[in-house]
């Protein structure tokens, strides 16, 4: 099958088209009529299937993804740190638009990579608001500094005023989200079930159906841990080498993000991590270490009450 390399910007997308060892590229605008014309360029080659990857790249390839796999193209979408370590051993030298869509091409061709399944429209939607809702948040601190710091009267009613809006808006998106839940069914059972979890609360337990709403269809909790970067990454060489573990951080930021505080939470009211805390402590790690390793166990913990389809018990010893 050929592969086409695509590389997603704001306005526009360039792709390359590998066939065989020939290559063919193009820029297309990054809109509902560039999708038209990428479906008309591909027909006029004669290609009626490709398998397309691209980089997760936040909200940028969703559309483009999502209309590919509508018209029967396989789609991967694939970690950027993957992509980085592959152009690294290609000695590659350049970083274009252009260069970067033929690295994908090349990368997807070689690979093969697992092929993308949009999530269900109830996610994406759930998903939409969610990172809506976060960044509202962070628009509200930012109004908030400014206002600590501003003495000039007329300035300060404007912020005022910016900051009682947004709050209004936060608080309507909240609504939004609980009521989304609680209209379907099947999200409204894996809120019940996350929240039964000591230090998972109902914004937590939707910001982690919204990111990973696959992940009871993991095949174990390792793979879900994996997939938000969680997992420890080691770095040792012989006698002189021996650093601090630390978080890999390769996965997905917003998932890690959400489970800080409630792992924290956890520390004192969950008495699965709570012993586990313990535990480490007497070994002698520090707080972030101990942190950390909260974060993960939450994710194992809510990776088996979705499995399993039960609620937590801490008199239970989860498999996950």
């Amino acid at each position: 099958m050929d592969s086409l390399g695509i590389d997603i910007a704001k306005r526009t997308f360039d792709v390359a088209l590998l066939r065989g060892s020939k290559l063919r590229h193009k820029q297309f605008p990054n809109n509902p009529d560039g999708f038209k014309l990428l479906d008309s360029w591909l027909k006029k080659l004669g290609v009626d299937r490709v398998h397309a990857c691209l980089e997760s790249t936040g909200t940028y390839g969703e559309a483009l993804a999502l209309h590919l796999h509508k018209s029967g193209h396989i789609v991967s979408i694939l970690n950027p740190a993957r992509i980085k370590a592959f152009a690294q051993t290609e000695l590659q030298r350049n970083k274009t638009d252009r260069v970067d869509a033929t690295l994908l091409a090349r990368f997807c061709q070689m690979y093969n990579p697992s092929p993308w399944t949009p999530p269900p429209g109830e996610i994406r939607e759930l998903q939409a608001l969610v990172r809506h809702l976060d960044s509202l948040i962070e628009t509200r601190t930012q109004l908030m500094n400014r206002l600590n710091t501003t003495q000039v009267e007329s300035v300060v009613l404007s912020l005022q005023t910016l900051v009682e809006a947004v709050e209004t808006e936060i608080q309507q998106t909240q609504t939004k989200i609980r009521d989304h839940i609680n209209n379907h069914p099947d999200l409204k059972e894996c809120r019940e079930l996350l929240t039964s979890i000591p230090g998972i609360g109902a914004q937590t337990a939707a910001k982690l159906l919204a990111e990973i709403e696959h992940l009871r269809e993991y095949k174990h909790a390792r793979q879900a841990v994996a997939y938000a970067g969680l997992s420890p990454r080691h770095n040792e060489s012989g006698t002189s080498v021996h650093s601090r573990t630390r978080l890999s951080k390769i996965g997905n930021a917003r998932v890690r993000t959400a489970l800080y505080m409630p792992a924290v939470t956890a520390l004192r009211y969950n008495p699965i991590i709570r012993d586990l805390a313990a535990r480490l402590a007497a070994r002698g790690k520090c707080k972030m270490v101990i942190i950390g390793a909260a974060m993960r166990k939450l994710l194992h913990l809510a990776y088996g009450v979705l499995k399993t389809g039960k609620p937590f018990d801490e008199n239970h010893s989860l498999s996950a």
